[in-house]
Order: structure tokens, then sequence, then C-alpha cells
């Protein structure tokens, strides 16, 4: 026998109809209509109201999403469970290289070599994106922008000997 709810999810009308607008939206991510489908689920004045397991099994999360999600709505509310909080060094957070910089750094690193040098480096291109972009971003910011277009900036001859093809290569 499953333990007595602590805590009963009792929602409004207004909050009801807000819960459905946010589920009707396109503009919406799946996670916060994951949570507005969990809330609405466990809400006891609108109908029958299934458990933890049921609700995980019906929206596809874990027990402790469930659970999750429910302590988030009883400390902060509606607005709470609404929005996501995402870490300043997270991976979803902003990026300083969108696409205009990332153009620009590509346009920059296919472009002649300074004088004096063979080949561009990442500490060089970030001296030259000081100049060139609006907000001056680091060499790993533009290290990571190269290396998803899979640009290498060693690919120019650098006077070493050249591998021997082999059969397996």
């Amino acid at each position: 026998m499953a333990r007595p709810r602590d805590k009963k999810i009792l929602l409004s009308e207004e909050q009801v109809k807000r819960l459905k607008k946010v589920l009707k939206s396109s503009k919406i991510c799946d996670t916060v209509k994951n949570r507005c489908r969990i809330l609405l689920d466990l809400d006891m004045s609108h109908g029958k109201q299934p458990t933890y397991e049921q609700c995980a099994h019906r929206n596809g999360v874990s027990k402790a999403t469930v659970a999750s999600i429910i302590g988030m709505f009883f400390s902060g509310g509606l607005d709470a469970v609404l929005t996501i909080r995402r870490n300043v060094n997270s991976d979803n957070a902003m990026r300083k290289v969108d696409g205009r910089a990332e153009a620009r750094i590509i346009e920059l690193a296919c472009g002649p070599a300074p004088e004096g040098r063979d080949r561009w480096t990442l500490r060089l291109l970030a001296e030259k994106s000081k100049v060139v972009l609006e907000e001056p971003v680091g060499k790993d910011a533009i290290g990571r922008a190269l290396k998803k277009t899979k640009l290498d900036l060693t690919k120019t001859s650098t006077g070493a000997s050249h591998r021997k093809k082999t059969p397996n290569s």
C-alpha cells in the first residue's frame, strides 16, 4: 500500500487554462510541456488522480522527475514550473559565438595568414577577432567554432614528410 501524499495539487480554472494554453503553443519546449501534463494529471480538483508511477509512465519520465516538479510547484508556484532556469556554465546557455561571429571567424581563418606567419593559430585569431567582432571571444570559443566546421588550421604544409598511403588508410 502506498503512502498517503503530503502535497495535494488543487489547480484553479485560471491555472488550468494557462497550462492548456502552454500545451497548445508550438514555441514551447517539450520539457515545459511535460511539466504541464504532469500537473494536469495530478490535479485533484479535475478528475481522477493517478499515482506518481502511473503519471511518470504516462508522460515518459521518471518518478523522481514527477516528485521534483511537484516540489517546484509548491515552492515557486506555476511560474517556477513554466520557466527553465539554466546555469551560466551550461551548454544550453547563450553562446558568445553566434552564426555571424562564426562566419567572420571562418572568413579570417580561411584568409591569408598574417605577415611573418605560415598559418593562423588560435591565439592570432583571438587577437584579430577582438578588432573584427563586436564582442571579443576567447581562443577556446574560436576553437569550438572551427571544430564544428571541421576546419583544421594545421592542414597547410608544415614541412613534415607526407605519410605513406597504406591499403587500410
